[in-house]
């Protein structure tokens, strides 16, 4: 794929020259100096404003529709979370040989078992931004359930650890595909005021499916947990059949009766779909004119910009020390003397990822993507400082902390409730916002592939900065990177609450103004 462009559709509009209104796209603002090309008089341009989608007063829309379709894409997330949590149930009986293999599997084999799910993910993020651009979001989420299948197959079935190896890089790939595909799919359904909310389906439904695996690990063998585990994937696919395809999409390919069908689909029949369908015509066709390469789009400014905030964000979040806290969950609990048995302590992490997850996807819309972040971050730096202490204090005398196990125990989670407000679903989410149409499935895959890269990279070192560093300066390290983070949303990363993809665009690209045109929707009804 040479370009980062679609092919031309001329038979679902009159050919016609493109006038000002025709004009208003990020990628044009910066490639050209002429100003008039965009609507110089103020006019012209609050009348284009005023029409865009999703923001008209007289223009009502059902929501419901759109959850539905949302949840159902956030099923694959589902069944991700399920393969990102099967590990913690499965390592004692199969390290200590009471599951149903008939070939041993140590400790650092088991590692790697683990470890290869992330390389997986990380080696299909960029292919599949090609795919889904060429068959579309809704059948590349479909064709995903293959691999699923095949991987929990060979994994249940595995005759030996190389076997094991396989089949989670094979699951990795389907899991990480979905980490790009469903909140783009997800960004391009949902209308501006419930966006950030059905965005945050997508890390929600990952944090469900772990506490899913925990509770049934704790009562099912390693065997029947697989077994269940790989059906979830075709339930989703049987209930996303019945979705429709993303009005964007279909507009790129040409398929504008599709694109109403979908549009009437998500907002109800009795939904005025013009103004919507015009402006992703309106978008098609801009992008068609300047028809760059991939390497010209990835270098535009503003796609420069978006770029940078998206990784940073994805950085930040896996330098948080998410997957340390997590790891050292089960010493914390004994440490702290709760009596609280190990499997029930994972299960109550669990818990508490999906109450605070549920809470972002209740208020992410009306306190904004920025204010969760930064409250995120601020926090999850003095929870890691107080674990550090902790352990700094254990590891010079063991009866000074004698008194102290409440400590670690409120800051584990204190982290993990604002790691899952903020930092665990505003980075997915705000992926699926900030770039332009026709770079967004390259670069949304190159920030997950940056996520999956960093997960591996984090995991695999842990125990040598532990070794090397001491388990207090450690914790110290991930507090003071999550410090940066904060500065870095607080001076970078933009607001993108209530505003639609284009208004983003044109932010990022300079035009601050333009939202403030918008008036507020209040149209929307169930």
């Amino acid at each position: 794929m040479s370009t980062a462009s679609y092919s031309n559709s001329s038979g679902d509009e009159p050919n016609k020259k493109p006038d000002a209104q025709n004009e208003e796209s990020s990628h044009l603002l910066e490639a050209t100096e002429n100003g008039a090309k965009y609507g110089s008089r103020q006019a012209d341009q609050e009348n284009l404003l005023g029409n865009m989608v999703h923001t008209s007063t007289e223009n009502k829309s059902r929501t419901l529709p759109q959850y539905v379709a949302a949840l159902a894409a956030a099923g694959g997330a589902f069944a991700a979370g399920t393969l990102l949590g099967w590990t913690s149930p499965a390592e004692t009986s199969i390290v200590d040989g009471s599951a149903n293999y008939n070939f041993d599997v140590t400790t650092e084999q088991f590692s790697w078992v683990g470890a290869f799910m992330t390389l997986g993910a990380a080696c299909v993020c960029i292919p599949i931004g090609f795919l889904i651009n060429q068959i579309g979001r809704k059948w590349t989420m479909l064709l995903l359930v293959l691999p699923f299948i095949v991987g929990w197959a060979m994994l249940i079935w595995a005759q030996n650890v190389v076997m094991m190896y396989v089949a989670r890089f094979i699951l990795g790939i389907a899991g990480g595909a979905f980490c790009v595909t469903a909140p783009m799919y997800t960004g391009e359904i949902a209308q501006k005021d419930i966006r950030g909310t059905l965005g945050s389906f997508f890390q929600l439904m990952i944090t469900i499916g772990i506490l899913f695996v925990y509770g049934l690990g704790a009562g099912l063998n390693v065997f029947w947990l697989s077994i269940i585990c790989g059906l979830i994937p075709i339930v989703f696919g049987v209930i996303f059949f019945f979705m429709p395809e993303s009005p964007t999409y279909l507009v790129s390919k040409g398929r504008s009766e599709s694109a109403v069908q979908s549009i009437q689909w998500l907002r109800g029949k009795e939904y005025d779909y013009a103004p919507e369908l015009e402006e992703l015509h309106q978008t098609d066709r801009e992008i068609r004119e300047q028809r760059v390469n991939i390497w010209a789009a990835l270098t535009r400014p503003v796609t420069i910009k978006a770029m940078s905030i998206s990784l940073g964000l994805m950085f930040f979040q896996q330098v948080s020390g998410i997957n340390a806290v997590i790891f050292y969950s089960e010493g914390i609990f004994e440490a702290a003397k709760t009596g609280i048995d190990s499997s029930l302590s994972t299960i109550l992490i669990g818990v508490m990822q999906v109450v605070a997850t549920l809470a972002s996807t209740i208020v992410v819309d009306k306190l904004g993507r920025r204010l969760l972040l930064l409250a995120s971050g601020i926090v999850m730096a003095l929870s890691t400082t107080a674990i550090g202490v902790y352990f700094f204090l254990k590891d010079q005398d063991e009866n000074s902390v004698a008194n102290l196990g409440w400590l670690p125990v409120a800051s584990l989670c204190i982290f993990i409730i604002m790691f899952s407000i903020g930092y665990g679903p505003v980075p997915w989410l705000m992926m699926g916002e900030l770039f332009a149409t026709d770079i967004k499935g390259f670069a949304g895959s190159i920030a997950g592939t940056t996520n999956w890269v960093l997960a591996f990279i984090i995991t695999k070192t842990f125990k040598n900065l532990t070794e090397g560093l001491g388990s207090g300066p450690t914790f110290w390290l991930f507090s003071g990177l999550t410090v940066v983070g904060v500065f870095f949303v607080f001076f970078v990363v933009p607001e993108t609450k209530g505003k639609s993809l284009n208004e983003i665009q044109q932010e990022l690209a300079g035009n601050q103004n333009a939202s403030s045109l918008q008036p507020e929707n209040n149209g929307a009804k169930k």
